[in-house]
């Protein structure tokens, strides 16, 4: 049977199988391996006894956080305010810098509309023009929030973003308590007196959902300077027309992404973000 791990707690493993839950214990050759089962892995088992299994299989991953540890997610809804808290535009270009890397799809979700101005929208825009999905929400009144669940289906999704900003309303209005089943997978998961919190997927809309907001690390600098370029989707259509094809779209002549800039087709703040990145992570020697 195939089915999907929700939850790892104690060496168990709680694996969703059709909307059935089986609690799993791995294989010890996963242990020889390396391999640890993670939470959203796809896995293979077989069945014992009274919804008991063990983990025969680990399907490939797509993806793999390490903060929160999960496998496979597909999408990340990175959720800013433009008020309260204020908008760190920096901040918000280094969780996209963070999707594009780990391969997610980023869909941004501006909260708190109603605390915000006209004008705030023209960021929107800018990012809409990068290639990135943008929503407008007032997650407290339920606006937006309908077509915001509706992305859901069929993904693993985590939320994203600074404190504040409404990610544990969005969290708790999609998830509800009803769907809440932690109670249902084991009682095991209870005792002690020092349980330690562990991210979990939660099935809503035909898809899941971490538990847990994502990226407790926004450090680049584990970046290499040849990956880093590509985490920037504007600058996609003119890599391959620079004069060298080893340029880093900084101090090189010939460079097409700076040609662009140029002629206003890439943001200017998202340009110097980039280069402020890249310039950051030289000054501490981790690149050569």
């Amino acid at each position: 049977m195939e089915g999907v791990i929700v939850k790892g707690i104690g060496g168990l493993y709680y694996v969703d199988v059709d909307k059935e839950i089986y609690e799993c214990k791995a294989r010890g050759k996963f242990r020889h391996s390396g391999l640890t089962p993670m939470i959203g892995d796809y896995v293979v088992i077989e069945v014992e006894k009274d919804k008991t299994g063990v983990i025969n299989e680990i399907l490939p991953r797509h993806t793999e956080l390490i903060r929160p540890v999960v496998a496979n997610v597909t999408q990340a809804f990175v959720v800013f305010a433009f008020k309260e808290p204020d908008l760190n535009l920096e901040l918000l270009y280094k969780f996209l810098v963070l999707c594009e890397y780990n391969d997610l799809k980023a869909v941004v979700c501006f909260n708190k509309m109603d605390l915000a101005a006209e004008e705030h929208k023209e960021i929107g825009e800018v990012l809409k023009n990068v290639g990135y999905e943008v929503l407008y929400l007032e997650a407290k009144h339920g606006i937006g929030v309908q077509g915001l669940k509706e992305k859901i289906k069929d993904n693993i999704s985590v939320f994203c973003g600074p404190s504040g900003v409404g990610k544990s309303t969005l969290l708790n209005s999609f998830m509800g308590r009803e769907k809440m089943k932690t109670g249902e997978i084991s009682e095991k998961a209870k005792r002690g007196k020092h349980t330690t919190r562990h991210s979990e997927l939660i099935q809503v809309e035909e898809g899941f959902l971490v538990d847990t907001p994502g990226f407790s690390s926004l450090e680049l600098d584990f970046i290499d300077k040849e990956d880093l370029q590509h985490c920037f989707p504007e600058f996609k259509q003119y890599r391959d027309q620079c004069k060298f094809n080893n340029c880093f779209h900084h101090k090189e002549p010939g460079c097409a992404v700076k040609a662009a800039l140029e002629l206003g087709e890439i943001n200017e703040n998202r340009y110097k973000f980039y280069v402020k990145t890249l310039e950051e992570a030289i000054s501490r020697g981790n690149w050569k």
